[in-house]
């Protein structure tokens, strides 16, 4: 929906329930026009709609999933789209206090993104995503010319209103769908990295009126390439996630085992680490101490009663081999190597192929941490590329594989493994692998790997 969703629906019912008194042309109240009423029932419409469903049926964690990553979705597109509703003339915003850039209320914003993330998820329990998107869209086409004096609608706001929904309402309602049925974990993984990033980091800098110091190019672009190493991390810590752990960063579908892999070989932190090490960078390229707040703000978080609250439900979910990874790995100092402790895996490398072999030998000089190299040709099935496969049944090939042998170096090295393992980067670079001659070759079984 656009800016007057949720005041779309509260109107309905203030409407119903408003005494009666003077009625304008339009036939509502003249009660209903007062704005802070508007803005009230905007925030609490929703909010007392979501809490009715809760009551009605307690919301297992996978529904608490869905509609937790439905709202946050809209909480992030619903800023943009409204500064784009104001600059291309769909509709403007005229209140006073508690507003934020552009002059989108916050008790509208935050109403709103509950109207369009956890209402639809909750509601999917028992109705279908389309009916859910169609009754929205309807209500808000008929009721949310009434949203007026705190939202003043032009002549072009009918396309806002399908722009809206197409950005807002509809992937809420898909990403709460594949929740609460357990499908696409990758994509909605991507979703939530991206989600908690601009929620914790982005939109908090943005909100503040954040803005890179004035400085050469030349400097900016290091400082640019430096914050974006030191979020590395935490995307591939996300990844990790799904991958390993078949799980994701929401507390309500955590991982199945506990996840030893990746950045969390090197710290036990690696997501809320990048949060503050993003605060600290973006102080220095605002050259501006405010981000340290925040930088102070996420450490006190993530290092307090959180912090114990996740180590009691870990060792409770996972037992010893919870207490052995807690043991071996830090929560924010990065180990320069990663843990031996970590799953084992092992590197299949061609022998017989002239491209191929020499990798096996540049990773056993590096001393290679938790990985064994062996012959692909010792392989039970025949292998067409460099292959990696771990204990727990991850497994790689190509240059992806080549990437995963690199987080079993030190740190430095796996973060450009962590670089290779970026959503079509190795396919890219895979490519440019076969132009120069080293692509697939099927191997045939040999004697076994000494």
């Amino acid at each position: 929906m656009t800016g007057p969703g949720p005041v779309a629906i509260a109107s309905a019912a203030v409407a119903a329930a408003a005494p009666p008194g003077v009625v304008r042309p339009g036939g509502l109240p003249e009660l209903w026009h007062d704005p802070a009423l508007i803005r009230a029932v905007a925030l609490f419409g929703p909010l007392v709609a979501v809490l009715a469903l809760v009551a009605a049926a307690r919301p297992t964690a996978r529904e608490t999933a869905a509609a937790v990553v439905a709202t946050a979705w809209n909480a992030v597109v619903l800023l943009p789209l409204n500064l784009v509703a104001i600059d291309a003339g769909w509709w403007t915003f005229h209140a006073e206090g508690a507003v934020a850039r552009g002059g989108l209320p916050v008790d509208l914003w935050l109403g709103w993104s509950l109207l369009w993330g956890a209402l639809p998820a909750l509601l999917q329990r028992d109705l279908p995503a389309p009916l859910v998107v169609g009754v929205l869209t309807w209500l808000d086409l008929i009721l949310m010319p009434l949203a007026a004096p705190i939202v003043r609608l032009h002549e072009a706001w009918m396309l806002g209103e399908a722009v809206g929904i197409a950005v807002g309402l509809v992937p809420a309602v898909v990403l709460a769908k594949w929740t609460l049925r357990d499908r696409r974990l990758g994509p909605r993984v991507a979703v939530q990295a991206v989600l908690a990033g601009a929620l914790l980091l982005a939109l908090p800098l943005y909100l503040a009126g954040m803005r890179p110091a004035p400085v050469p190019p030349v400097l900016m672009g290091i400082g640019v390439q430096v914050a974006a190493v030191l979020l590395l991390p935490g995307l591939a810590a996300a990844r990790e996630f799904a991958v390993a752990g078949r799980g994701t960063p929401l507390p309500f579908e955590p991982p199945v085992r506990v996840v030893d892999t990746g950045p969390y070989a090197f710290v036990r932190n690696p997501m809320q680490l990048c949060v503050v090490l993003g605060y600290l960078s973006f102080a220095l390229l605002a050259w501006d101490a405010r981000p340290l707040i925040g930088a102070v703000v996420a450490f006190a978080c993530a290092a307090g009663p959180a912090a114990a609250h996740e180590d009691e439900r870990l060792r409770r979910s996972f037992g010893p081999a919870w207490d052995r990874y807690r043991a071996g790995v830090r929560p924010w100092l990065p180990r320069p190597r990663p843990w031996p402790g970590r799953t084992p895996a092992v590197l299949y490398v061609a022998r017989g192929c002239a491209v191929c072999a020499p990798v096996e030998g540049w990773l056993v000089r590096r001393r290679p941490t938790a990985l064994r190299v062996a012959a692909a040709e010792a392989h039970p099935r025949p292998l067409r590329r460099l292959t990696y496969e771990s204990a727990d049944g991850l497994r790689a090939t190509g240059i992806a594989a080549f990437g995963r042998a690199l987080e079993h170096l030190h740190l430095g090295w796996a973060l450009l493994g962590w670089v290779i393992g970026l959503p079509g980067v190795a396919r890219c670079l895979g490519l440019c692998a076969d132009a120069f001659g080293a692509g697939p070759r099927t191997t045939s079984r040999a004697a076994p790997d000494a």
